[in-house]
């Protein structure tokens, strides 16, 4: 076991803590504007080629039926990543690379790889089969992965574990299954134009069904598969490279042979879709979600393990760990500040409660010897961003916690126990769980 770092103590006065300088191409505005760049462009080509492909008319209907499951996912992916939440901006980087950038790559490799099969090979009918087994599956997962890949290697510090993997993997695949649910609704929908079909026999609806209803979560399934190596690779220290560029690269493929499943269920006969849904999708997406919350679960364990010597040195109450740790109690500490001080105390309890976290597993992979060469200056801006918020979000944490911790078993004394009046009470008049009166509710907020 790997000697721990010692603890810092708490200071007299707010840390005065700084940023090193950056060169101009490191600068956040810098980086921002060439992402933002990259992905408007792709955005508006996807744009033009799928609009091209559609119609205009067959783009809005696509357009109002693909965005139906996409609110949908995001919650549950949020959901997922409330334990420590990543910032809005990995978010949303992640989406809009899925659904404009990954999309593009996708579009283009695969029409090429198409054609290129059909001209070369003897057999052109069975070009769309290997496009859809083979190319596609190995294109789409590439292009999804490396949003995971930049947000592991350029935002490290968001990417700590399982469920950061997860939610990233699954929030770039809910992206890209956007604007292909946009693409096969629309040309759908130009079909029952031509043929003149209306109503739940169309090829519109049909497709809906398959893509919308039944299947929403089936390109966030394969690629978490992805986010997870990703996670794993989080997870391992800094001399098991193997372990960091082999587990990721083991996620890809099974995210790929996944996928390559799922396509080429057409091809097992009139049921291979349903047998493949049944037998595969189904309990592979039941196995995932059970290990994230099991995940999640280990996290807030973690919280509740590793924050205490925090408390012991002065910088966190002796009450926090415990509320930290528990869901129910951070969700009771931001209510109980932003009733008593407004909506902006409780966005600071929640900004506090995100940096402790993050704080008990920077120290919980230091102890486990996988810190890195920035655990100090990491560790004391995660402290002193803590410093900073423990005026407002230290009492909402100990209301929280004397309000939802579980009752203490007090043993009954072994002598008898008089009244006020000097009659005898009995043995363990204080009865099982302590004093019968309740002690009046301690207002933190008031004088």
């Amino acid at each position: 076991m790997a000697t721990s770092p010692p603890y810092p103590t708490p200071p007299g006065a707010p840390v005065d803590f700084r940023p090193r300088h950056a060169h101009w191409w490191q600068k956040r505005w810098v980086r921002y504007g060439a992402l933002i760049t990259l992905l408007t462009l792709s955005g508006l080509v996807i744009l033009a080629l799928v609009r091209r492909q559609t119609g205009t008319e067959g783009f809005l209907v696509g357009l109002g039926l693909a965005v139906l499951p996409v609110p949908l996912l995001i919650a549950a992916f949020r959901w997922l990543d409330r334990v420590e939440p990543g910032p809005w901006r990995n978010t949303v980087f992640a989406f809009a690379w899925g659904a404009c950038a990954a999309a593009l790559i996708a579009i283009v490799a695969n029409s090429f790889a198409t054609k290129w099969i059909a001209t070369s090979t003897a057999d052109p009918s069975s070009a769309d089969t290997l496009g859809a087994t083979v190319i596609a599956p190995f294109v789409e997962e590439c292009a999804k992965a490396a949003a995971v890949l930049l947000i592991f290697l350029f935002r490290r510090r968001d990417f700590t574990g399982i469920v950061d993997g997860v939610v990233i993997a699954g929030v770039t695949a809910t992206g890209f299954a956007f604007t292909e649910n946009i693409l096969y609704l629309g040309t759908a929908f130009g079909t029952d134009q031509m043929t003149g079909d209306r109503g739940i026999a169309s090829v519109t609806a049909a497709t809906f069904f398959v893509r919308v209803v039944m299947s929403p979560f089936a390109h966030p399934l394969f690629t978490v598969f992805t986010g997870i190596g990703f996670g794993i690779a989080a997870l391992s220290g800094d001399g098991q490279r193997f372990r960091r560029v082999a587990v990721p690269l083991t996620g890809l493929l099974l995210a790929m042979g996944m996928h390559a499943l799922w396509n080429g269920s057409s091809t097992f006969g009139d049921y291979g879709f349903f047998a493949v849904y049944g037998a595969f999708m189904l309990p592979a997406f039941g196995l995932l979600t059970w290990l994230v919350i099991w995940t999640r679960q280990r996290e807030l364990r973690t919280v509740r393990e590793e924050l205490p010597a925090y408390a012991a040195t002065g910088w966190l109450t002796p009450a926090e760990p415990y509320a930290l740790g528990s869901m129910r109690a951070r969700r009771l500490a931001r209510d109980y500040a932003g009733r008593h001080l407004g909506k902006q105390a409780a966005r600071t309890v929640a900004q506090y409660e995100a940096y402790a976290t993050s704080l008990a597993f920077l120290r919980h992979r230091a102890r486990r010897g996988r810190a890195g060469a920035d655990f100090a200056p990491r560790e004391w801006e995660l402290l002193h961003e803590l410093w900073r918020r423990r005026e407002v979000a230290q009492p909402a944490l100990d209301h929280a916690a004397m309000t939802t911790a579980p009752p203490v078993r007090v043993a009954a004394p072994p002598w008898p126990v008089y009244g006020v009046y000097g009659q005898p009470q009995g043995h363990g008049s204080y009865g099982a769980y302590g004093p019968a009166a309740p002690y009046p509710e301690y207002n933190p907020y008031q004088s």
